[in-house]
């Protein structure tokens, strides 16, 4: 049984179509499915609790990182169930990592006529994430975006970032990482199980889903001067070759900020959430590449 989780209010045309796409093909191919569109904020979390529980079932994604992210944090059977995507969000970051299609039409085709893949997940505190965690000028980045009622889009997050560049501040922070401890004055601290961040900005360009590991990319103490040149290499997925990047590989981190910092799974922005993060290897079975 392949259950659909979609929200209809976000995404506008595009992703009416994309969806109606599915359907009509599902139905073209006598296939058994249901349709669950959500009208609140968290409600896939809630949804994808439910069906996961009902018995062996497929979780179909129509949307974005951020409706992916509610329904990993519902799942409470992955030996019996699986997790597809339909990509019809706005950066479809974690889709590029996963090899997915961006056309409804492959996205459905990988689902019907492949096998699930072991997966990685991260796990917080009572909070999954499948993509990137991060905090410093990320944050910043997405609550600009947020606060934006002109621009929208990938062209939204790119000038957000420009300003945030040029408006920054560097975090003070402390990490654990393989047992070493280091000081950080961070513009950016991300941990990547996916590879992107904002639609294409290879903030991880090395992570892989299936490693059983994290990649942890700190930017430490970013000179103003400096910030053409990495803003060049971050556009071109080059930011590890950067003097001032830190990088390690890891199954966890922890990352004590000197103040309380905002952090963001996947795009989503939580409050005084502990900075722990250690890596779930392949628990999760997804319809990727």
């Amino acid at each position: 049984m392949y259950n659909i989780i979609v929200n209809p209010h976000s995404g506008g045309g595009k992703k009416r179509r994309i969806f109606e796409y599915v359907v009509e093909r599902l139905r073209s191919l006598k296939k058994d499915f249901r349709v669950f569109e959500t009208e609140k904020e968290k409600q896939a979390v809630f949804l994808t609790r439910e069906l996961t529980s009902e018995g062996p079932c497929d979780i179909i994604v129509v949307g974005g990182d951020g409706t992916l992210h509610e329904a990993l944090n519902g799942f409470s059977d992955f030996e019996n169930c699986s997790l597809g995507l339909i990509p019809a969000g706005t950066g479809n970051d974690f889709a590029a990592a996963a090899g997915i299609p961006t056309d409804a039409e492959g996205a459905l085709s990988l689902i019907l006529n492949t096998q699930p893949k072991p997966t990685d997940f991260m796990q917080m505190l009572g909070v999954r994430g499948i993509n990137v965690i991060g905090t410093g000028i990320d944050v910043e980045i997405l609550k600009r975006c947020r606060a934006s009622k002109v621009l929208r889009g990938k062209f939204q997050y790119i000038v957000s970032l420009i300003v945030s560049l040029f408006k920054y501040k560097n975090y003070k922070m402390r990490s654990v990482c393989n047992g070493q401890e280091r000081d950080h004055s961070a513009l950016i601290a991300c941990i990547g199980n996916g590879r992107q961040i904002g639609g294409g900005i290879r903030m991880c360009p090395q992570a892989s889903l299936d490693d059983g590991l994290l990649d942890f990319v700190v930017c430490n103490d970013v000179k103003k001067a400096h910030i053409p040149a990495a803003f060049m290499k971050l556009m071109k997925g080059k930011i590890l070759e950067e003097d001032f990047t830190f990088f390690e590989r890891c199954e966890q981190v922890e990352v004590f900020p000197e103040k309380k910092l905002t952090v963001q799974v996947d795009g989503e922005l939580y409050e005084d959430l502990p900075f722990k993060v250690e890596i779930v290897r392949g628990k999760l079975k997804m319809y990727r590449a």
